[in-house]
């Protein structure tokens, strides 16, 4: 079988390559292990290169140490009270909503990314919260008390799974088919992965194709994850005619997953032969 040896780079569209690859390698992380605050601001910095990542991850430790008590409701008063983040349902589809650094810096977002929000400033008080990919809307879930949830984006609010519920039919209808595992917690790479969808759509939808690239990317980098979006970044890439980018992308996918190494390989060798 053939090989693969990605490509060593310094920038990757002039984001610092280290960017990148620090994102890959938090993500390779056992769970307990990732960091999450510090994935979602390296996100943020593919946006804004010049992102100093240690300050917005002491802004996270600010408003901890701002908190009364290491209790979730102490988390939830701060931020959406006394601190004032709200969700942003006059422009939702912004991709600034997504990008913890201007969460923190306009104090509002979108379920997931306040969702984050409150879960790291929780951790670093000790609160365990999870995250609840609940679908149409995102949640955070004491993982002491079971059936209480927390809903960032309507201002904090304390909900009961029943009241989980009937938000979630109010959303799709009521007859839309329920399933309690709809309140289950997620693990961080598919909060990961989810927020980069998000903005790929977006960026998708408004044509900024730069950012797109970008965000395929680090989808593309998250183990188990992988197939779909590099195989869209290729694509793209060869729609502007970046065959030798392309290539890199599948020698990187060939390398990450060893039973694609050989088709990746090849496709790669063809891509590269369109530069000679």
């Amino acid at each position: 079988m053939l090989t693969s040896t990605p490509a060593k780079r310094d920038t990757f569209d002039g984001v610092p390559a280290s960017i990148t690859e620090q994102f890959a390698q938090l993500v390779e992380q056992e769970e307990s292990a990732l960091e999450l605050d510090r994935a979602m601001v390296l996100i943020a910095a593919h946006e804004r290169p010049e992102l100093d990542i240690d300050v917005e991850l002491q802004r996270l430790d600010t408003l901890a140490e701002r908190c009364s008590a290491p209790t979730l409701d102490a988390v939830s008063r701060q931020l959406f009270q006394f601190e004032g983040f709200v969700g942003n349902a006059m422009s939702y589809y912004d991709a600034d909503n997504s990008l913890l650094d201007q969460v923190l810096e306009r104090r509002m977002g979108i379920p997931i990314s306040l969702s984050v929000l409150a879960i790291e400033v929780g951790r670093r008080l000790g609160v365990p919260m999870a995250p609840v990919g609940m679908p149409g809307h995102f949640l955070v879930r004491d993982r002491v008390l079971d059936d209480v949830f927390l809903d960032p984006f309507h201002g904090g609010a304390i909900l009961s799974a029943a009241q989980c519920r009937r938000f979630f039919h109010t959303m799709h209808g009521p007859q839309a088919p329920w399933v309690d595992e709809y309140l289950d917690p997620i693990d961080k790479r598919a909060v990961l992965f989810r927020t980069l969808n998000n903005l790929r759509a977006i960026s998708n939808n408004s044509g900024a194709i730069d950012r797109e690239i970008w965000v395929l990317r680090l989808m593309s980098r998250i183990p188990g994850m992988r197939h779909e979006p590099a195989g869209a970044l290729v694509d793209l890439l060869v729609q502007r005619g970046r065959y030798d980018d392309a290539a890199d992308e599948l020698d990187v996918l060939a390398a990450a997953v060893p039973q694609m190494a050989e088709q990746a390989q090849n496709q790669a060798i063809a891509l590269r032969s369109r530069l000679n």
